[in-house]
């Protein structure tokens, strides 16, 4: 009896806790919206309209702004604000603190004479903006359905400043040069709604007209303004100067260019020049001018800032600048950007006087060749993938945001297309508040963009398919996973094909592990041709290289997983036609093949067929039968060079486990032939300065290092300098280093690289490692 009443007791228990936990969801399906006379129209009657929109999207329920007797309330109220609808604003709290700094908000429930009242409470216009924002990223907003939980009330103001991206009206986007009002529109809202309060346009450098645009381009760059004007975000623009300063003519037009621009636009908030990228001005020539500039955008807009970045500046003139900054402290000038190629974030800080603030400019679109590479990346995903590929990564992202920000005040990132979304959001949520947990922002993410049914599994599946990206595609078996898993949610969720996020995300998963399964047969297929190679002294040169020729070529003659390949192109096509995304130069008409162009190379070699070609037909140049046979024998054990001996290709993983250099940096693709290189894939990627390791090596043994790669390169062993005995510097060419019998004594040695002066050269004609090979005689 007493086992039965405890269980009866349990059972009541259990259902108290379940009714409590449903007790904190209110229903307001059937709400009507009111707003505080004191918010300034138009924006008051802006922010009614976009509720109600939003609203109307996700429910299909159109709710009224004329409040009915009992009806549940939106109440819509700036801090300043004494009533909404005979209702008197909620009683601040010492927790509501965070709500009346700038851009604060609360989001507030009461219940009043069994009238439920959910309080969008700003501290100024933005922190309504917020409020609102906020809302529709928690709220259960399902068909005919609008369900709130109270543990989303929040109280809450963002710890950055300045949290904003560069949307560039022009042709090197990869899909909103395709764009029209409402949809331009539509980004600026839904980038607002996770804490975004600026955007940035490029209203000069436009070059030639994209063949996309249905809308002239001065007339967009006006409109944009208008946009956030009507929203309340600041509007930047990005504004080099490519014309010689120096040139008192050309000072005068490029400043008339600016006067035109600033006098026709209704907001301006920044004008940001980099210094150097693009342009070649020294700062005595480009300070100047910014002050001239200061003086006519005052004008128009006073309380319009100007900024300067440092980027491609020497030594000489960083100092030059700061030099400036110290002996006028010019009360014309805002602060500084950082950005790639600038000095760094925190020396920056410390060298910049308070007077003058600091701005990030961090690059959320590339993977390759820019300031923040993707970490750990696999050689096959970099050659084909891309430098603009559809790239959720919002763990690393957040990782880097909480590294610079204390540094800053906030940041502007640089961004060409779409495919960064999550990336955006991340950032913009992460600078709100530097704690926000990464899957609750891409559960918010999930349920704002796909609804509440789908938010947890699209998070998890986000979160996936940023691990893809992590290790040697051949021992991640999470790729398959997240492939199966996001099979299913297509499967599943078929009312959300037509949105273009979703299609995005499917199409990674597909593309993931099509690029997985396809490497994973060529490079066997490249084995089997190494082996017959490996016979050339029997089978004679000439049969060798052609039987391993045809081997290779297998994988044209019967790829992989077809299947795979042709959902990548529809869900292609499909984003095409949902968004304008480009990703062909001959198909879609990208701007360039590194402009998101992922399906000029779907079907890039993942074995050395191209180079093996290659080399062999060198190779039947030759006169002498021992001579191919001794490169055929070269190329056969390439990467196995024999018992006792080692090989390390320094950007992949799998094949250089020696390879200590591996994060960040450390690892680029180079960009030969336009991303279609002939040459052999471990030469593709590289690494400048490569730090190795090795052990259990023989102490008696005799041991050389062979290294391919391009220019210098000023080994050192067990940190000390080792000269040549053979020193070619041609891409490929070999370099060898006879290492003396003590660096070999107690079984271990460590390889590193000095760093040669190469300052007068482009980075992309910098030495560099492609592999390394210690030899055992």
């Amino acid at each position: 009896m007493k086992i039965i009443h405890f269980r009866n007791l349990l059972f009541a228990f259990v259902l108290f806790l379940h009714h409590g936990l449903l007790a904190q969801v209110v229903d307001f399906s059937k709400a009507s919206i009111a707003a505080s006379s004191t918010i300034a129209s138009p924006f008051k009657e802006k922010m009614i309209a976009v509720l109600q929109e939003e609203i109307a999207i996700k429910t299909n329920l159109k709710l009224s702004s004329s409040p009915q007797d009992k009806s549940p309330l939106l109440l819509l109220a700036q801090q300043n604000s004494q009533e909404v609808n005979g209702f008197t604003l909620p009683t601040l709290t010492k927790d509501d603190q965070p709500s009346i700094q700038k851009e604060g908000f609360r989001l507030v429930h009461q219940q009043i004479g069994g009238r439920d009242l959910l309080w969008f409470i700003g501290a100024d216009q933005r922190g309504l903006l917020f409020a609102i924002g906020e809302f529709l990223r928690t709220a259960d907003l399902s068909k005919q359905k609008i369900l709130f939980d109270k543990k989303y009330e929040k109280s809450s103001a963002p710890m950055y400043a300045i949290r904003g991206h560069q949307i560039g009206y022009r042709n090197t986007a990869n899909s909103w040069d395709a764009w029209d009002f409402k949809q331009f529109e539509r980004y600026f809202r839904d980038l607002a709604f996770f804490g975004t309060n600026a955007i940035e346009n490029i209203p000069f450098q436009d070059g030639a007209a994209s063949p996309h645009m249905k809308i002239n381009r001065e007339e967009m760059h006006i409109k944009m303004s208008q946009m956030c004007q009507a929203y309340d975000l600041d509007y930047w623009v990005w504004t080099p100067a490519d014309v010689d300063l120096a040139d008192p003519q050309k000072f005068q037009e490029e400043l008339k260019a600016h006067i035109e621009f600033y006098k026709n636009c209704p907001r301006l908030d920044g004008v940001f020049f980099p210094g150097g990228d693009p342009g070649e001005n020294h700062p005595k020539y480009v300070l100047p001018f910014l002050k001239a500039v200061a003086a006519e955008l005052k004008k128009y807009h006073p309380k319009a800032g100007v900024w300067l970045s440092l980027q491609g500046f020497n030594d000489e003139e960083v100092n030059y600048f700061y030099d400036y900054l110290d002996q006028n402290k010019p009360d014309w000038f805002t602060g500084i950007v950082t950005g790639p190629s600038s000095p760094d974030l925190a020396s920056t800080r410390f060298r910049l006087d308070k007077k003058y603030q600091h701005r990030h400019y961090p690059d959320l679109t590339h993977t390759v060749r820019c300031q923040y590479p993707t970490e750990n990346w696999d050689q096959a995903f970099a050659l084909t993938e891309g430098r603009e590929v559809t790239n959720p990564q919002p763990s690393y992202y957040a990782k880097i945001h909480n590294r610079f920000a204390p540094f800053t005040d906030g940041f502007l990132s640089y961004s060409d297309g779409v495919h960064d979304d999550v990336n955006k959001v991340i950032w913009s949520q992460m600078a709100w508040n530097t704690e926000k947990d990464v899957r609750q922002v891409m559960v918010e993410y999930a349920r704002y963009f796909f609804g509440n049914s789908v938010a947890e599994a699209a998070a998890e599946g986000i979160l996936a398919l940023e691990r893809n990206w992590v290790g040697p595609v051949e021992e991640n078996g999470g790729i398959e996973t997240t492939f199966a898993f996001w099979q299913n949610l297509e499967k599943n969720h078929p009312e959300l094909k037509g949105n273009w996020r979703w299609q995005q995300l499917v199409m990674r998963a597909y593309y993931d592990t099509f690029i997985k399964r396809r490497k994973m047969y060529e490079q066997g297929l490249e084995k089997e041709a190494n082996l017959i190679l490996s016979q050339a002294k029997v089978l004679g040169s000439e049969k060798a290289m052609s039987l391993a020729l045809e081997k290779v070529n297998q994988a044209v003659q019967r790829p992989a997983a077809p299947e795979l390949r042709q959902k990548v192109v529809d869900y292609c096509e499909a984003l095409y036609q949902s968004i304008g995304l480009q990703t062909s130069v001959a198909k879609y008409k990208a701007s360039g093949a590194e402009r998101g162009a992922i399906l000029d190379f779907i079907d890039y070699p993942l074995n050395n067929r191209w180079w093996l070609e290659d080399e062999f037909a060198k190779i039947r140049k030759m006169a002498d039968e021992a001579a191919k046979l001794e490169r055929i024998n070269i190329i056969a054990t390439w990467e196995n060079p024999g018992p006792g001996s080692y090989y390390d290709n320094i950007s992949d993983q799998l094949k250089g486990p020696r390879v200590k250099t591996k994060t960040e940096d450390a690892t680029d693709v180079a960009w030969w032939d336009n991303g279609l290189s002939r040459r052999r894939l471990s030469t593709q990627l590289f690494q400048n300065f490569p730090k190795l390791e090795y052990e259990d090596l023989d102490p008696k043994g005799s041991y050389t290092i062979r290294i391919s790669g391009q220019g210098d390169a000023l080994l050192r062993v067990d940190g000390v300098r080792v000269r040549p005995v053979i020193y070619n510097k041609g891409v490929e060419e070999f370099k060898e280093f006879q290492l003396n019998p003590k660096f070999i004594s107690d079984g271990k040695i460590s390889i590193s690289f000095d760093e040669p002066e190469e300052s007068h050269l482009n980075w992309r004609q910098h030495s560099k490692v492609f592999d390394i090979w210690l030899l055992k005689k």
